[in-house]
């Protein structure tokens, strides 16, 4: 087993690792540095706004199956069980004061992303998409799907309840304020955790983590 996933000992088990790593707490506007461990996720890349962004709804549409297929197949042939995690995102800019002071959705870059267990092999992942696409409706985007691990390490990360669009204070907050004053840089891609379906729960009851991978400035 690898360091990232809690070792897996209670055979039949459904293991929830929102619950089980330190990564996935936080708390209403709460700012706290937290070691995110290297994890495995299936991917998918694109651009543009997500409220309209076409690219941003076939990457949905293509991980979820998969993830899905992956869980099925782990717990039917490896005896191994665990709840599909949310969907999540890192995003970048040329200049990242879009996401904040100059907010403009329409030049952000995306990565869609759902934490998958360490146990997951890249056979396993193929398969998986292979099954995925045998469907009527394949999903558009299946075949840029890839399985990769991400090694964040220092972040600092808050919960966030609300609008999407009413991030910007906070995320301000944390690029301009915390980081810098508490003796830290930016480093890696702003990363968002999607605790609340936003195609089904009003956006004031949103739940996201706010993520920015960090590092000392040495002086």
């Amino acid at each position: 087993m690898g360091s990232g996933t809690p070792c897996y000992n209670r055979l039949m088990t459904k293991i929830d690792y929102k619950k089980e790593l330190d990564s996935y707490q936080a708390k209403n506007h709460e700012l706290r540095i937290v070691e995110v461990p290297k994890l495995q996720y299936l991917m998918v890349d694109g651009h543009g706004d997500p409220n309209t962004s076409q690219e941003f709804k076939d990457a949905i549409l293509a991980l979820y199956p998969v993830a899905y297929k992956l869980k099925f197949a782990s717990k039917q042939d490896l005896g191994k069980d665990y709840v599909v995690m949310p969907l999540e995102g890192l995003w970048w800019a040329d200049d990242m004061a879009t996401f904040t002071t100059a907010r403009d959705k329409s030049k952000w870059d995306f990565t869609l992303i759902i934490m998958t267990p360490d146990w997951v092999t890249q056979d396993m992942f193929r398969q998986a998409v292979a099954k995925v696409a045998e469907k009527a409706d394949t999903p558009v985007s299946l075949g840029k799907v890839r399985l990769e691990t991400l090694d964040e390490g220092l972040c600092v990360q808050t919960l966030h309840v609300g609008s999407f669009d009413d991030e910007a204070e906070i995320l301000d907050e944390i690029h301009d304020d915390f980081i810098p004053n508490n003796g830290y840089k930016m480093t890696g891609k702003h990363h968002e955790i999607y605790f609340s379906d936003f195609r089904k729960v009003s956006s004031d009851k949103l739940r996201t983590i706010l993520r920015q991978p960090i590092k000392e400035v040495v002086v």
